[in-house]
């Protein structure tokens, strides 16, 4: 008998779509077409000038040329406790934290060392696309809690609860979210937060958004708004968005001592350190002030209203005014099966297909999210493109009949 050649569960992992849309896209630009892409998720600006400097003469250190400990840097551990309070006012110690090669990395390993087989995860769609191969891999069983625009893609409670069974041992918590845009208020985060405890329930927050929301919305820990949830979280961040250093993989688990001690020992087998050079940028990076962070965060606010007006200008798509990350999430159900220069749509990826073919402009399917009948675009990209490549899709739809 033929064995496989994959394992069945490397075998069942998808590829990131996000990633896969962007490739594309830089393949297409790369043979001449004008292609924008509004598919990747990283700022378009450059990792400041004083983060990369430190690396540069990190570099040339001597101690950062060998092994350094499997959990990362002693002073970055310090420094991620440090800047947890400043920024969210949640208290840990260095002994809680892991660093990670990215928030990839932190996202699977909380969920590695969290779940068993059968366990059940609670995860609110639309969701990062990452997130569902992580707790499969871990061997558990993701359940969705579905949100549309009409709520500004919130949960609430009862859908939570509908959600909840015997086998749930956890919830994933992401605000501001990826893809939406979506930011819960503070006392939604606390409610959701007594529902966790109320139930005994882990709670896995993904935080890397934390420092970019806008207009009246602000960022609120599920960890600080229900202290007596400390016992049963896990905080994910990273450096990655709040810095513009995608490139970097620098990433974090803050977690009880006995979890974060469990996944330290995994990474010790899986990758050991991360890169110290990178490790000694994201120390100057999250010691440093948020002056960089603020002037994207600008940037990215002005393109965020320019591309939710332009897209709801568009017959046919619905896009709600996200508040958080930078992304928009609008619906385009009311365009599937309609005709267009020949062709008839059913699905989102079908016509996300179509609208880089004919278009030259790279979106994201909705499918890859988990809620089909609509794109995401992230609007970290020059302000020119961001109108030049609305316009095309515009332009595109205008033919729609």
């Amino acid at each position: 008998m033929t064995r496989p050649r994959i394992s069945a569960r490397i075998a069942a992992i998808s590829e990131s779509a996000t990633l896969a849309v962007d490739s594309k896209a830089k393949a297409m630009k790369a043979a001449g077409r004008p292609v924008i892409g509004f598919g990747a998720g990283e700022p378009d600006f450059p990792t400041p000038d004083y983060i990369v400097e430190a690396a540069v003469e990190a570099a040339r250190n001597p101690r950062f040329h060998k092994y350094t400990p499997a959990g990362g840097l002693p002073e970055l551990k310090q420094a991620i406790v440090d800047k947890t309070l400043r920024d969210s006012g949640y208290r840990a110690d260095t002994s809680q934290v892991l660093i990670t090669n990215g928030g990839k990395q932190a996202v699977y390993e909380a969920f590695a060392t969290l779940l068993d087989p059968g366990d059940e995860v609670i995860v609110i769609a639309p969701y990062w696309t990452t997130y569902p191969e992580a707790i499969k891999l871990a061997g558990g069983v993701q359940v969705d809690v579905v949100t549309d625009e009409t709520t500004g893609y919130l949960a609430s409670l009862d859908q939570l609860e509908a959600a909840r069974t015997e086998r749930t041992k956890a919830l994933l918590f992401v605000s501001p979210s990826n893809p939406t845009g979506a930011v819960y208020g503070r006392a939604e985060v606390e409610a959701i937060g007594r529902w966790a405890v109320e139930h005994g329930l882990w709670v896995v927050t993904d935080e890397i958004y934390e420092h970019l929301v806008y207009g009246g919305a602000e960022f609120t820990s599920i960890a600080t708004a229900t202290p007596e949830l400390a016992d049963h979280v896990v905080i994910l961040n990273g450096v990655a968005k709040t810095y513009a250093m995608t490139g970097w993989r620098v990433g974090w688990m803050i977690g009880p001592k006995d979890v974060v001690k469990a996944a330290t020992n995994l990474q010790s087998h899986a990758t050991s350190n991360v890169a110290n050079v990178s490790q000694a940028a994201a120390l100057t990076a999250l010691t440093g002030d948020l002056s960089a962070v603020a002037t994207m965060r600008e940037a990215f606010d002005r393109r965020r209203q320019t591309i939710v007006r332009m897209l709801n200008e568009i017959p046919g798509v619905l896009c709600p005014e996200p508040l958080g990350a930078f992304y928009v999430y609008p619906s385009v159900k009311q365009l599937l099966g309609k005709e267009l220069r020949g062709r008839r749509p059913a699905t989102t990826a079908e016509l996300a297909e179509l609208v880089l073919e004919e278009a030259e402009v790279a979106v994201v399917p909705g499918e890859a999210f988990g809620t089909p009948g609509y794109f995401r675009l992230s609007y970290a990209l020059g302000d020119d493109d961001l109108v030049e490549g609305v316009s095309r899709i515009a332009k595109l739809f205008s033919e729609i009949r």
